[in-house]
């Protein structure tokens, strides 16, 4: 494909002449213009590998052209000759401020013209190809970012799993949670990439059950209170197992796994953390987490209707949850029941 090579001039008769060589360069293609913002609309459509522009222009002389070329997005590494019949540092000191890459005096001598262009060409040429590269390194990278993604995503639905096999909740109480924790977000308007990451980490909430003794995780009766001390400890467990990883998506689950017992006031376990000290996926799934257990028939519970639960919710704010997160979630009221009726528990 040959190199494109915008001239610019007022001077029609400059514009041949600068042609005529521009043709002796090869594989070159020349694009001239002797009104500078037709240049500038050209160039905005069109990537071109060498500008050579005049300084002397009426209206908007050759500085001018420069500063609106190099705005234009792509354009900052293309190499830009300026011919000038003007020795003034001055001028010339502005030019190179404005992005002139190289000078051609007037009159122009064809064998220094050739030289500087080709010199330009080759410049851009290695331009294209470094940002060729660039671009390609940038898409490898993506696409080694998101394999390591979905085998990230792999491993934490294959944890949740192995959990909800030794626990009285299913697989489908884990989907909820994250769907309604994702609910809540999206409506107090987290950036969309805390929403993926809360909707993936949050499935993780309960891993810390996989240490709790059979007899106390699936005991049919409630719990006394020695038995609910030992239950209390899979929010630190399931810290313990999730801890030191430099996943994203498993450092959020550590902290979810740990704090989703947690209450806004304070009286909730491990930390008895209060208010915002609380992290805010670890007050979200505290939210959703509680709603579709109390949502949910147990061997040792019936279902509340979806009605009370939200009462409760209501309830609590303040006191179990922060409020603006059970006003999301309300507000949200159809999805939610969307949610409940998408995810069921297996007859």
């Amino acid at each position: 494909m040959p190199r494109r090579v915008l001239l610019v001039d007022d001077t029609e008769i400059n514009l041949m002449v600068l042609s005529a060589l521009v043709n002796r360069l090869g594989d070159a293609q020349c694009h001239s213009f002797s009104e500078p913002t037709h240049a500038l609309d050209f160039a905005r459509l069109t990537r071109v590998d060498l500008v050579v522009v005049d300084y002397m222009m009426p209206g908007m002389d050759g500085i001018a052209f420069i500063d609106a070329f190099r705005s234009i997005d792509g354009a900052a590494s293309i190499p830009v000759l300026m011919v000038t019949a003007n020795n003034e540092k001055e001028v010339l000191y502005r030019a190179l401020n404005s992005g002139a890459d190289d000078f051609l005096p007037r009159p122009v001598d064809a064998l220094e013209f050739l030289a500087r262009a080709r010199n330009m060409l080759k410049l851009s040429d290695a331009n294209r190809r470094l940002a060729d590269h660039a671009a390609w390194l940038t898409d490898a990278v993506r696409q080694a970012t998101q394999e390591v993604r979905i085998r990230e995503r792999e491993t934490v639905i294959a944890l949740a799993k192995a959990a909800a096999y030794r626990d009285v909740e299913t697989g489908e109480h884990i989907l909820r949670v994250a769907h309604y924790a994702h609910l809540i977000a999206r409506e107090i308007a987290l950036p969309e990439a805390d929403q993926e990451l809360l909707l993936e980490a949050s499935s993780m909430h309960d891993i810390g059950k996989v240490g709790i003794p059979d007899h106390i995780l699936c005991k049919q009766g409630r719990l006394d209170e020695s038995e609910l001390a030992v239950m209390h400890r899979h929010a630190t467990l399931g810290y313990e197992l999730l801890r030191g990883s430099s996943s994203e998506l498993l450092q959020a689950a550590a902290q979810i796994a740990l704090g989703h017992h947690e209450k806004y006031d304070g009286s909730g376990y491990p930390q008895a953390l209060a208010g915002e000290a609380i992290p805010l996926f670890c007050r979200i799934v505290a939210v959703a987490d509680v709603f579709d257990a109390l949502t949910t028939e147990r061997p040792y519970k019936t279902a509340w209707s979806m009605d009370r639960a939200k009462d409760h919710l209501l309830a609590g704010r303040g006191v179990h949850f922060e409020p603006r997160l059970v006003d999301a979630f309300v507000a949200a009221w159809t999805e939610v029941i969307e949610i409940h009726e998408r995810f069921q528990d297996p007859s």
